[in-house]
């Protein structure tokens, strides 16, 4: 699994009308958006508390069926998540984001998320479902899959910014 499938479960149309912007302009959003939820998540995944609170978290998010409008997602919910997952650096990364060139098309980050990470938690959970008991990679390995496959078309640039807020290079 890549980005592009987390892509394909994503209401793209239903965001481009939400926020006013074209569908080109909500997919580019998304994967930068989807990009940053899976680096900070495999960020936090490098700790075993962190795993562990992501291994909690997804299983509150098992059995993720999909959503086609946006008002499917359960968006506080969502809050929580990205709060969870960007900690004190929400601001800087949703600022940063917001200016990015590639997404630059009105597009408000700060809203966004909130509606993207119950759809990626729920999707990485059924993507670990089976796995559990596998041993100390389980999570890391199912995000830095995820992240691997969305690595290669959107190389430098802001995934350089945000590799460094996170702590990467």
């Amino acid at each position: 699994m890549d980005v592009d499938e987390i892509l394909k479960q994503v209401p793209i149309d239903d965001i481009a009308e939400r926020f006013g912007v074209s569908p080109d302009v909500a997919r580019r959003a998304v994967n930068e958006g989807g990009a940053t939820l899976l680096g900070g998540l495999a960020k936090n995944a490098e700790t075993d508390e962190g795993s562990a609170a992501i291994e909690k978290a997804l299983n509150r998010h098992g059995g993720f069926t999909g959503v086609s409008k946006v008002d499917d997602v359960d968006q506080a919910d969502g809050e929580k998540i990205v709060k969870h997952v960007l900690g004190d650096r929400k601001g800087e990364v949703t600022e940063t984001l917001n200016k990015s060139e590639k997404t630059a098309g009105g597009i408000d980050f700060g809203k966004l998320l909130p509606i993207l990470a119950p759809i990626i938690m729920g999707i990485i959970a059924n993507k670990s479902k089976g796995r559990s008991g596998q041993g100390g990679g389980g999570i890391g390995d199912i995000l830095g899959g995820l992240l691997g496959g969305g690595q290669g078309s959107s190389g430098g640039g802001l995934g350089d910014i945000l590799g460094g807020l996170f702590g990467r290079r």
